[in-house]
């Protein structure tokens, strides 16, 4: 029996869904006095899946409903063929065993069951176990679907991992550099859907293919520290444009827009509201729409999405770009949190197509001397993107081409 479909019951997800205030935290049921650690991972990993898949997939909408007719069938022009032929090449590298857990139907709930918390128990062959070929094709596989900055990314991250287990006292039981999960739903296809996922602490990455068109959501990466204070990786960083270029939008703007954006000057605690297991969140537009901004501001909001859209190779970043332009009007900018240059903050994007969050979170596994427990800081960064109305996975793209080609 494939241990997904066993822990297919559903995660506790540790809070994650505040907007001003936060929400209470869902009750943790605590187990037996004897259970062990891996028993306690997975019953918590059982119990978090059985929760956030209760609901069939919607999608993240402003009010309920997704937006009919956003993401049609078509044409992009941009080949996928690499990332399909190191599909290929990492599959006919796994052995029998390592491809029958790692590979799944293209409409598997799988695609749903990721989470960053490190205790999730996944599915998929992870770096840790893979021979040195095998983690150079998974790599290769990264490395033909991401831009140069979107793998780098990615490596980062696990590299800062690799710190986090340094920092709590050499713990690569819990954190460390392979503790990465690789999965591929479907046939690695030039006609037919099929797909990737990367599932681990900090880094979630989903990979849908239909022909040309590429959907990279829901897109999880972030760290704690997000700066290597010591170790292997000492003084490496990452979001750190992200988190400057966030600012300056909001300092771009004049009191009178700023306000209209600023949702609270207060922030306390977590606010990412799309976390694991929130794909049918309801999140209605909030702050300023781009079509109140002036053409200078809205040049540098579309710069900001940029930061994050490319971290997908640059003709499928140019593609989804195409379309957030498309949307750009009713494209908001919402702001939690101060304005000063060491100001911890939360903001959000929010289009028909696109959202994005970045937050300062509470620290959660490193707490430096000084650290206050419930004050969000700046070496803690959460981002999340989504693409809202249904699409998220590809599954508008998916239910159209089976819709056209019943099986």
């Amino acid at each position: 029996m494939n241990i997904r479909l066993f822990l297919s019951l559903g995660v506790l997800l540790v809070g994650t869904c505040w907007v001003r205030a936060q929400a209470p935290a869902s009750p943790v049921s605590t187990g037996p006095a004897n259970e062990s650690p891996a028993d306690r991972n997975l019953r918590r990993s059982r119990e978090a899946e059985s929760r956030g898949l209760a609901e069939a997939f919607r999608g993240i909408t402003a009010a309920g409903t997704a937006e009919p007719g956003l993401f049609p069938l078509r044409a992009t022009g941009v080949s996928t063929d690499p990332v399909r032929l190191a599909a290929i090449r990492f599959l006919g590298l796994l052995s029998p065993e390592q491809r029958a857990k790692s590979t799944f139907t293209v409409d598997d709930p799988e695609w749903r069951k990721w989470m960053n918390q490190h205790f999730y128990v996944r599915q998929g062959v992870s770096f840790q176990e893979m021979s040195e070929p095998q983690r150079e094709a998974a790599f290769g596989l990264m490395r033909a679907a991401l831009s140069a900055k979107g793998l780098k990314l990615s490596q980062d991250i696990m590299k800062l991992n690799h710190t986090l287990g340094e920092l709590n006292h050499d713990d690569f039981i819990n954190y460390g550099e392979w503790l990465y999960h690789v999965t591929v739903m479907g046939e690695p296809s030039a006609t037919a859907p099929w797909g990737w996922q990367i599932d681990g602490h900090h880094l979630i990455i989903n990979y849908f293919v239909l022909g040309d068109q590429v959907v990279m959501t829901p897109l999880f990466v972030g760290s704690e520290p997000v700066i290597a204070p010591s170790g292997k990786y000492k003084g490496l960083s990452i979001l750190q444009q992200e988190q400057a270029a966030g600012l300056a939008m909001l300092l771009s703007l004049d009191p009178t827009r700023r306000a209209r954006a600023v949702l609270d000057s207060a922030k306390t605690g977590n606010n990412n509201l799309t976390e694991a297991f929130k794909d049918n969140a309801v999140i209605p537009y909030a702050g300023i729409p781009a079509a109140d901004l002036t053409p200078s501001q809205r040049d540098r909001l579309l710069g900001l999405i940029a930061l994050f859209i490319d971290n997908l190779k640059e003709g499928q970043a140019r593609v989804k770009m195409e379309e957030v332009r498309a949307h750009l009007a009713r494209t908001h900018f919402a702001w939690i949190g101060g304005s000063e240059p060491t100001s911890v903050f939360y903001y959000r994007i929010h289009s028909p197509v696109v959202m994005i969050e970045f937050d300062h979170q509470r620290p959660a596994n490193y707490r430096p001397a000084g650290t206050d427990p419930q004050a969000p800081n700046r070496e803690h960064i959460h981002v999340v993107v989504r693409t809202p109305n249904g699409n998220d996975y590809g599954k508008d793209l998916l239910r159209q081409h089976l819709e056209q080609h019943k099986h």
